[in-house]
């Protein structure tokens, strides 16, 4: 089992005091204010628990969504805390159900739940509990979170200091390219639920394919699609990007009735993203994906660059230990 261990050696800087008078607003407009950091937070959204862990604030969580007892993350977060490690920590919902009662019963100030949730955002404000509802639609948004979740938990400056790193990291990749490529390479992403549902150029999916220096094979502007297999022969990708899926692999995808005659498959080019964790498109550790799209997709030109080494830096940086650390 991987550990990853406590986080509590993020820097002082994680630690500093809140200014009074906290104000944030969530992407529904909804205006928050605290006269200190929140203490009692409930997380429903299994990508927003991983930013107050990387915030440091992991002790003020009282509840998390129950996605995060799943089998692909739950060895990750076991890593970092005990109580989801003993399974003591209570998982009142997710983006689906909602359990009002056993929300109430944890004494929230604060609970984090996806903007789309409705129902149960205004059940909750009815309690007198306050809401931050979260839409992310693009790395913008992930930089937003992250930083109202500073602010909300007192831990300013590590959110700074955690986005200040990403966006480094982020050139790094965009320094790396060839400027003098004649073609980007086309590269079409499948999501888990089945191989011809894809994103398109209005998508999270589209801008970690261009910071890669790559271009996306769907050109259609949704956000998440069906297409049907001609569409796909017609984009002709050179790189096919694969979701995890715990139930099929790259070879499985070559071996798709009709799709060995497409170039990514011609080429041994077809690859899955790791674990939901690590490679996780609605948290800082978009990163890593864009390393590694950028490195199937331009493998000489990011030869030099050792993804199981900036994989293990991401975590160090992220969470303060590494995939291997021991608790």
């Amino acid at each position: 089992m991987v550990a990853l261990g406590s986080c509590s050696t993020n820097s002082n800087e994680s630690r500093g005091e809140s200014k009074a008078g906290i104000m944030v607003t969530d992407f529904g407009g909804r205006q928050l204010n605290f006269d200190k950091p929140a203490e009692r937070i409930v997380c429903l959204i299994e990508s927003a628990l991983s930013g107050f862990f990387m915030l440091g604030a992991e002790g003020s969580i009282v509840g998390v969504s129950s996605n995060v007892y799943d089998d692909n993350i739950f060895q990750y977060y076991a890593g970092l805390d005990d109580r989801i490690k003993n399974k003591t920590l209570p998982a009142p919902g997710n983006w689906d159900f909602v359990s009002i009662e056993n929300v109430v019963s944890l004494r929230p100030d604060l609970v984090i739940i996806w903007a789309s949730q409705t129902e149960s955002i205004k059940s909750i404000e009815l309690k007198g509990i306050p809401v931050y509802a979260v839409m992310l639609k693009s790395t913008d948004d992930i930089y937003k979170e992250i930083s109202d979740f500073g602010m909300l938990t007192g831990r300013e400056p590590r959110a700074d200091s955690l986005i200040r790193y990403t966006k480094a990291e982020l050139r790094k990749i965009i320094d790396l390219q060839d400027s003098s490529l004649a073609k980007k390479q086309k590269v079409y992403f499948m999501w888990a639920q089945g191989p011809l549902e894809t994103s398109g150029t209005n998508s999270t999916v589209n801008e970690l394919i261009n910071f890669a220096g790559a271009a996306n094979a769907c050109n259609f502007p949704d956000e998440h699609l069906i297409v049907n297999f001609e569409r796909v022969i017609d984009w002709n990708p050179d790189v096919i990007v694969m979701w995890y899926d715990a139930n099929k692999n790259p070879e499985d995808v070559k071996n798709f009735p009709g799709w060995s005659n497409l170039k990514a498959v011609k080429e041994n080019s077809v690859y899955e993203f790791p674990s939901v964790f690590l490679a996780d498109l609605w948290t800082l550790k978009f990163q890593y994906a864009v390393k590694l799209l950028a490195k199937w997709a331009y493998p000489e030109v990011f030869l030099n660059v050792d993804l199981v080494k900036e994989r293990e830096l991401m975590l160090q940086n992220l969470y303060g230990k590494t995939e291997g650390s021991k608790q």
